[in-house]
């Protein structure tokens, strides 16, 4: 049996590890991301991951576990991917400051043909971030490549004011909820 972690996210793939899980293999789910018209952010992180779930199973072997994960941050109604330019980062962070968002990630464990969907929702609340700090931030390069254009675990650290619910959540990865999903498919990691 292997662990098959369909996403190409290094802080998943950091997680993961940090559990100890064994016989780990990384293969990114390449699919195009189509988000149901309509979804609430439950709905929509969840159907994400079971898309990328169900494209990476194609390829595993039926005692394999496959795990995949989407997250989305969600503010006033809308969520917020990851941004597609320096100026979309820039708009983002801007809107963020001094608020509070929601943090959501849908996660989908497949094993034997078996579907486990479930999500993890966390607020973050964000103190105000003057321009200059959101324009050193960009220049850093972290928040390309990151839900809301920030990363809880790194400088945008310094921008997180508390937060409310799973910190892993925020990472990408809610690691209690994937633990209950887990045995549910048979699988302890303790």
């Amino acid at each position: 049996m292997d662990f098959i972690l369909a996403s190409g996210s290094p802080r998943r793939k950091e997680l993961m590890e940090m559990l100890g899980v064994k016989n780990l293999k990384i293969i990114p789910a390449k699919g195009e991301e189509i988000p149901p018209a309509g979804a609430s952010p439950e709905e929509l992180v969840m159907a994400l991951a079971a898309a990328k779930a169900e494209e990476v199973a194609a390829q595993a072997e039926e005692d394999d576990v496959v795990v995949a994960a989407d997250t989305i941050v969600w503010f006033e109604g809308r969520p917020f991917g990851k941004p597609h330019s320096r100026e979309h980062a820039a708009e983002m962070l801007r809107q963020l400051s001094g608020n509070t968002h929601h943090v959501y990630t849908g996660v989908a464990v497949l094993r034997h043909g078996t579907e486990r969907l479930g999500y993890e929702c966390t607020a973050v609340h964000f103190r105000e971030i003057p321009e200059d700090e959101i324009e050193r931030y960009i220049l850093s390069g972290e928040p390309m490549d990151k839900a809301g254009a920030y990363g809880a675990q790194g400088l945008g650290a310094l921008f997180v004011r508390g937060i409310e619910g799973d910190f892993f959540n925020v990472m990408g990865l809610p690691l209690c909820r994937l633990d209950a999903m887990l045995k549910e498919q048979g699988v302890g990691l303790l």
